[in-house]
């Protein structure tokens, strides 16, 4: 397989918001657009001088169902720079950029901005089946009396309880399980225990405060929103948090008896990502300083039930190709869509039946957590499903060139069942 490298020039994304009691500040497409124009702005080109803009974004609002086309228009990057969406669940992101790469290799394009963005906090409450049917039937009486005899049949507590859009999203309508049953799938299957899980995501959140105050989130552009407050940072990462703390909160997914809580998840977030991608040839012509370079690619499919396992299937394959082991790569960055998703991840590798009978591989031992996430993952700072896949690439780089490191892998579970990976490198 042959992968010509494209260069990472430059990246920002916005600090990621905690999804709360109501719908938040900022819409997907005033995330996406701010973050943009920050990083645009301190570019030796202008926003005209791109080729394309790629969005990726999972829930775009009825109004921005082109989000990418809306963002490239609102940066400035002129009528004839096209804008496209693009949607592969929590990777999204990543396929924005993946999508650029193959643009760029086969000469369609020189210079990409991709990235991608959500806000799930303002994810629709939509009316239900019976609703709709009953308003079906109210456009058809012609009559007044018609009408107020079909409004004696409207039963509000049958008809007015809404459909949370959010949760349709986030549950599989094939096997017919929600994200979080399949992370406990995944916590049976290799036994891992609840305490693990809550260990893992309070280290998340550690980890997260340790990397703001070393300084280890410089991609970070502030918000500000209409009324001029500043938004700075992820506000979700919890400083107190301790596994002792989150073992007090409830199941979730499988109440009474399951593990996965809304503690050791990742939290429902608002946020945009974005990378500038270059081609040799643009790099020399705008003089261009890159972060890095994207050296490999890989998608996946496995068991939707299974979903969680997606980054074993993704990153493997790279492995194997650049001749690399486990621990080869100097860091690695899995989106923690669920404590026991990553730590399944972990275990999977080092087993040896289901490397045997689903990668067709030896075992592939076990991977130092100490280059696991290292500034902490989603659990701590949240997951806005369109951007996560853009973010963990974009971090991996900044991490690498701040310990002085070459090599390392983004991977990323996809609901329905896939994996997503890249591997990058440092220039």
């Amino acid at each position: 397989m042959s992968f010509t490298p494209i260069y990472v020039v430059d990246g920002a994304r916005t600090p990621f918001l905690k999804a709360r009691s109501g719908p938040g500040p900022f819409a997907a497409a005033d995330l996406a657009v701010q973050a943009g124009r920050s990083l645009l702005l301190r570019q030796a080109f202008l926003p005209t001088d791109l080729d394309e803009v790629i969005v990726g974004c999972a829930g775009p609002s009825p109004d921005e169902i082109n989000i990418g086309r809306v963002v490239a228009l609102r940066l400035g990057c002129g009528q004839k720079v096209p804008g496209w969406t693009v949607m592969r669940n929590c990777a999204s992101g990543m396929q924005a950029l993946d999508s650029a790469i193959a643009n760029i290799q086969c000469g369609r394009s020189q210079l990409v901005l991709a990235g991608g963005v959500d806000a799930l906090s303002r994810a629709p409450l939509l009316y239900s089946d019976a609703m709709v049917l009953w308003f079906a039937a109210l456009m058809q009486a012609r009559t007044a009396g018609e009408k107020a005899r079909h409004f004696l049949k409207l039963k509000p507590s049958a008809l007015l309880s809404p459909v949370i859009g959010l949760l349709k999203g986030l549950t599989d309508p094939v096997v017919g399980l929600s994200m979080g049953q399949t992370a406990e799938n995944l916590a049976w299957r290799f036994g891992i225990g609840r305490g693990e899980m809550d260990e893992f995501s309070a280290r998340s959140h550690q980890r997260a405060v340790a990397g703001r105050q070393a300084g280890a989130f410089g991609e970070i552009v502030p918000l500000v929103d209409g009324d001029g407050k500043v938004y700075a940072e992820d506000d979700g990462v919890r400083p107190d948090s301790s596994a002792a703390g989150l073992a007090k909160l409830k199941p979730v997914f499988d109440k009474p008896y399951g593990n996965i809580t809304a503690g050791n998840s990742s939290q429902v977030s608002d946020g945009a990502a974005w990378l500038i991608l270059a081609s040799a040839a643009a790099v020399d012509q705008w003089r261009l300083e890159p972060l890095g370079k994207i050296v490999d690619s890989q998608w996946a499919g496995l068991d939707p039930a299974q979903m969680g396992l997606g980054p074993v299937h993704a990153a493997t394959p790279i492995l194997q190709r650049q001749g690399l082991g486990l621990n080869d790569p100097d860091l690695w960055e899995i989106n923690e869509a669920f404590a026991a998703q990553v730590m399944g991840c972990l275990r999977a590798w080092n087993d040896a039946g289901y490397c045997r009978e689903q990668l067709e591989s030896q075992p592939w031992g076990r991977l130092d957590e100490n280059k696991l996430n290292v500034d902490g993952g989603a659990v701590a700072i949240g997951h806005p499903v369109g951007a996560s896949g853009a973010r963990i690439v974009l971090h991996l780089l900044h991490a690498l060139r701040a310990r002085q490191k070459r090599r390392g892998i983004a991977s990323i579970c996809i609901g329905g069942g896939q994996g997503g990976a890249m591997l990058v490198e440092t220039l």
